[in-house]
Parts: structure tokens; C-alpha cells; sequence
């Protein structure tokens, strides 16, 4: 995605936004995040944005966990990913909203990225902890909301059913879209009460101010759009 934030993963507008000798957005620079890093497989435009939208609202479940084999990329990239696998967390859903689609595409992203990295590396297979982190009340959807406005609608939303499960670990967080952490650093800052090590994100997408995470959710693009080949 070219120059980007070396914490969250944010692209920058300019190259020269680098320049320095940490490359931090202002949110990071304040420290805002309660994850440790989070990266992107690429921006929600496009095709990719195409496909997410295909996945949440016309019910693609099997393209789920097509989709997360794209984030073996980030998550190669991640550190400290690759060293004693890290246990993969999906960014739950509430039960009244996962009922009604169906399926949460946060584990269906997790599933399939936990078996690219075994296709793909002789470390194993990165558990998928799927009951561990939930969401205690339901919340308006993020798309939309002020900054601001993304941070309370999150507030104490997230808790930690078992933390032996995760307590001393290194864990990513897997969600479809990141647009300005505020969901990210609210499941972050639960993980670590209860005990994580480290908490990193991983997301198929990055929205930015020049991609934001709304729009038509009827895109007519297809999956043989992205020119990828399908097995």
C-alpha cells in the first residue's frame, strides 16, 4: 500500500511523511491504540471493497475463507507472527447480529487464514479461539460515526469469557475493515486485561479518508472481477 504508518498500517498521503526517523500517524504518535500493530492486506476500494461487501450482505459465506487466505500476506509481515504461533481472535459479532446474517466473516477470515499459514510454513496451524472474546451489548454499525463518535460506540462493548485460554499469548485480532482502530483497540484493551501478552490486528482492508468504509453494499462487481483464478 506504499508509505504507510509503521504501527497501524495507515497510508500516508506523501512519502515524506516517513522521513522521519519512526513514521507514526497522529493517532499513534498520541498513542491511542491499545493493540501493539495492526497491517492491512490492501485498501477498501475497488475490487476488494467489491468482495467485502459481497461476503457481509449477499450472504457468500464460502468466500469467507477465500478472503482470509489474502491476509498470510500481512500476516507475514506482523512481528513476532511467525515466532510460537500466536492464537488468531475474529472480532465477535454480537448474537443478535450474527443470527440474523448468518455467520461472522471475522472467523470465516480467521479459518481460512489459519490454513494458508499451515499450507504455507512448517510451524503449524495458529488456533482459532472463537468463544473467548465476545461483544456484551449490541452497537450501531461503526460505518458512518465521527471518530469520536466510533470510541464510545465501542466503549466496554468487549470481555474476555475465558483468559487462561489466552493469558501470557500473543494474539491477532482478525476483522474485515479497520478504519480508524477504534474497534480494534477496544477488543485490545480486553485481551490485555485479561492477560495477553500482545495484541496485534491483522484486517483484509485499511479505509482511509480518501477510501471510507461506506457506500452502495448492492456493488455489482462480481469475484471474477479481481482477475483472480478461483480453486
Amino acid at each position: 500500500m506504499g508509505a504507510a504508518c509503521s504501527q497501524c498500517g495507515l497510508p500516508f498521503p506523501s512519502e515524506r511523511a516517513t522521513d522521519s526517523v519512526v513514521a507514526l500517524c497522529p493517532q499513534c504518535r498520541e498513542g491511542e491504540f491499545e493493540f501493539d500493530t495492526a497491517r492491512s492486506y490492501g485498501l477498501y476500494s475497488g475490487s476488494l471493497r467489491a468482495l467485502i461487501l459481497q461476503l457481509k450482505f449477499r450472504r457468500r459465506e464460502r468466500l469467507g475463507k477465500r478472503l482470509g487466505g489474502f491476509l498470510l500476506s500481512p500476516w507475514n509481515s506482523l512481528p513476532g507472527a511467525t515466532n510460537d504461533l500466536p492464537i488468531l481472535i475474529p472480532v465477535p459479532l454480537h448474537t443478535s447480529r450474527k443470527r440474523e446474517r448468518g455467520f461472522n466473516q471475522a472467523e470465516l477470515l480467521a479459518l481460512g487464514l489459519s490454513r494458508e499459514v499451515a499450507k504455507n510454513s512448517g510451524a503449524g496451524r495458529p488456533r482459532v479461539e472463537t468463544h473467548c472474546l465476545i461483544r456484551t451489548r449490541p452497537t450501531s454499525p461503526q460505518t458512518g460515526l465521527s471518530l469520536q463518535s466510533r470510541k464510545e460506540n465501542v466503549r466496554n462493548v468487549f470481555a474476555v469469557m475465558t483468559p487462561e485460554r489466552i493469558r501470557g499469548r500473543v494474539l491477532v485480532l482478525v476483522d474485515d475493515v479497520m478504519t480508524t482502530g477504534a474497534t480494534l483497540s477496544a477488543c485490545a484493551e480486553a485481551l490485555k486485561k485479561a492477560g495477553a501478552l500482545s495484541v496485534l490486528g491483522l484486517t483484509l482492508a485499511r479505509a482511509t479518508p480518501h477510501f471510507p468504509d461506506h457506500g452502495d453494499a448492492e456493488h455489482s462487481q462480481t469475484i471474477d472481477d479481481t482477475g483472480r483464478e478461483w480453486t
